[in-house]
This record gives structure tokens, sequence and C-alpha cells, in this order.
């Protein structure tokens, strides 16, 4: 179908799920038993007042409170073990890949093929995601190493925002000639940085990779190809989500192993917060390219809380959104980062036919948001 002149596709997505499960369930019975002998052990405190005892947790509270039902990890017997509670991922020699670059460079295979381009054909990586395993080398370049491709690679970190910003920043360095096709991976293992003893966030996070490639519409040859029609970013501070963990910290010993070294959030406030500014970035967003609410045919949203995702799905479209429009995988793979509205994408974007209008949003701590509206340039092949 026809296309707007220098227009940029996504013309492949890929994805790596990791090879563990959790469910609630056994999340819950980990995490109880780590609240029945921290309350015994402190008893004394608790009976007298000087301390709160800790309140246990249900599949039942956390379907209600987000939706998740299960969530992928990289290694789960540490994490269910109560005197642990944190994943094993053993450090590697510097002379194998890192385990954050091996998960993107799986998930990148995968875009790759499903875009129909070869290394070669890729002239820049960016690995754009929450959770970087170090601070240099850039991870993009040893994804770009093992992948062998030439050209350049750098990291971005925007939270959970991180892939909408990386499509933004591909998409412009391939319409102004800078590379002919980007590489965009989102490897997130956020299992590594949750307090799976924080009962209003043990549940939340689930480990993943998601891959994408950016190139000229003109070009794309991948049968669930997408046209880039606009892309609109917003970011506005807010302390509300935040990870005080970084190399400064040992320079303030004083904070080692306090519970701001990981995950922290507000959620009530991320939620009344969040929820209007997203909604806000979308309307207006869709209003300024002529595209009406009924124009679109679905809804790529992060994959947060399926309440959050449910409330800004029917202030943008008006309604109460169909199961299809607004897909969900928090069920399945929990709170992602960077990669959940790729992998509804990945997973729920070619039944649509030529011409359909989607939009993919991302947001999170920052606060950041990114909104892409997207039109289907090819049909799938039939099976």
């Amino acid at each position: 179908m026809p296309h707007t002149e220098n227009a940029i596709a996504i013309s492949g997505t890929g994805l790596f799920t990791p090879p563990y499960a959790i469910s609630n369930d056994e999340l819950v019975t980990a995490f109880n038993a780590y609240v029945a002998r921290y309350n015994k052990a402190h008893a004394a405190e608790i009976e007298q007042g000087t301390l709160q005892p800790l309140t246990e947790s249900s599949a039942e509270f956390i379907v209600k409170a987000s939706g998740i039902k299960s969530r992928f990890v990289m290694n789960k017997d540490s994490i269910l073990d109560p005197a642990v509670m944190c994943p094993r991922i053993p450090e590697r020699p510097n002379s194998e890949i890192s385990v954050l670059a091996e998960i993107a460079v799986h998930a990148a295979r995968d875009a790759l093929k499903a875009a129909d381009r070869k290394p070669a054909d890729i002239d820049g990586v960016l690995v754009a995601c929450s959770n970087l395993q170090r601070a240099y080398p850039a991870m993009a370049i040893e994804v770009q190493d093992a992948l062998g491709i030439e050209g350049f690679g750098f990291d971005m970190n925007v939270a959970c925002s991180s892939a909408t910003f990386g499509l933004q920043a591909a998409a412009s360095m391939v319409q102004s000639g800078q590379a002919r096709a980007i590489l965009v991976c989102n490897p997130e293992i956020c299992s590594g940085h949750l307090n799976f003893r924080d009962r209003d966030s043990h549940f939340i996070f689930g480990d993943v990779a998601t891959a994408f490639v950016v190139e000229r519409a003109d070009t794309a040859e991948g049968t669930n190809s997408w046209e880039v029609i606009s892309t609109r970013l917003v970011t506005k501070f807010s302390n509300n989500i935040r990870n005080n963990f970084g190399f400064l910290n040992r320079a303030a010993p004083e904070g080692t192993g306090a519970p701001d070294k990981l995950f922290v959030q507000e959620g009530r406030k991320v939620f009344k917060e969040v929820v209007p500014m997203v909604s806000d970035l979308i309307v207006h967003h869709l209003a300024d390219h002529g595209v009406a609410a009924s124009d679109l045919k679905r809804l790529w949203l992060h994959q947060a809380n399926i309440n959050m995702n449910d409330l800004i799905a029917r202030r943008v479209l008006g309604r109460a959104p169909a199961a299809d429009e607004a897909p969900n995988i928090l069920d399945e793979y929990a709170n992602t980062s960077s990669a959940g509205s790729i992998i509804a994408f990945h997973k729920y974007s070619s039944d649509l036919p030529s011409g359909a209008i989607g939009l993919l949003c991302s947001f999170g701590a920052g606060y950041s948001a990114g909104s892409v509206i997207l039109k289907r340039l090819a049909a799938s092949t039939p099976s």
C-alpha cells in the first residue's frame, strides 16, 4: 500500500522469554514464609508496639491490585527461598558475553528474522532499557559485536519508556540518513532490582527481552511491517518511582542495603498522576494528526497495571475497551518495564489488516511517556 514519502517503519520484532515462570501462588508462599519468620524473630518488639508486624500477601490481592498472575525470571529457586528472596545470577568473566547482552541477542535474532534482515543490513544498535547491567562499555556495543554488525551502538535509559524513546531516536537517525536500519533492543532483568520482601511491590516485575528493527518504509520487507506515522515524547520529574542504586553508593556506605537501592514507588500517587498525563498525551497526539479514537484498531500500552491500562484506554476511546482492543500480557509476563508494550505489539499486531491504525505507548518513571501512531503496511503471510 502507498506510504508517506520518507516514511519510517518497524519492519520486525523479536521476543526472548526466560525459561522459568513463577506463579502468584508460588511467590505468595515464599513471601508469607518470610513474613512468618520475620514476625517470629521480632515478636517481642511487635508485642511492645515498637515494631509493626509484616502483613501476608495473597494471590487474590496481587490480581486485584495489578492483573498479574505469573512472571518469567532468569533464576527461580533463590527468589522463592525465604532466606534469600533475590535472583542469583553469577558474574561471568569478561571473556564471555554478559547475561543482559545475551538475552538481547536472542530477541535481536528473532527481530532480524521477522524483518528479513541480516546483520550486514543494520548500521546501528540501541539498547534502550531500564536496568543496565553496567556503566560501560555500552551493552549495545557488546550486542553489536555478538551479532557481527558494523557501524555504531549506544545505550539509553528512560525507565519504562525506553523502548518508545529508542524508537524515536532510531527513526530520526534513519530518516536523516545516518543509518539504513537500526536494531533497538530492550533487555530487562527486572527481578534484579525488585524487593521481594515488600508486600506492595514483590509481585510486580518479570524478566524478558524484546527487539525491533527500524528502517525506511519503502525498504521494509517484513511480513508484519508498520509505518511510524508520528511519535511524541514527554517527561516530568517525579520521585514517586525511584531506584537510588548506582556507582556513587560506595561513596556513602551508610546507605548500603537500604530499601531505596531497590525499586520503590508511591503506587497511589503514580496512578493518580500518570493516568491523566498519559491519557492527555495520547488524546492530543491523535487529535494533532487527525486520527479519531474510532480509527484505532488497537492500543499496545505499557504493561504495568491492568487498572491503569483500562482507565487510560477508556479515556482515549471514550468507552470501555474490548479485550482485543487493548491486549493484556500482564497475566503471563507481569511488568517487564520497557519491554511490556513491545511484547503486546509483538504478540497482538499481525492479525490486523493493511492500513489498520494502532497506537503504541509506554510510560513510567521520570515521569516519562512515549506515544507512537502506527499504520500496518503489509498483511501477514498466510500459514
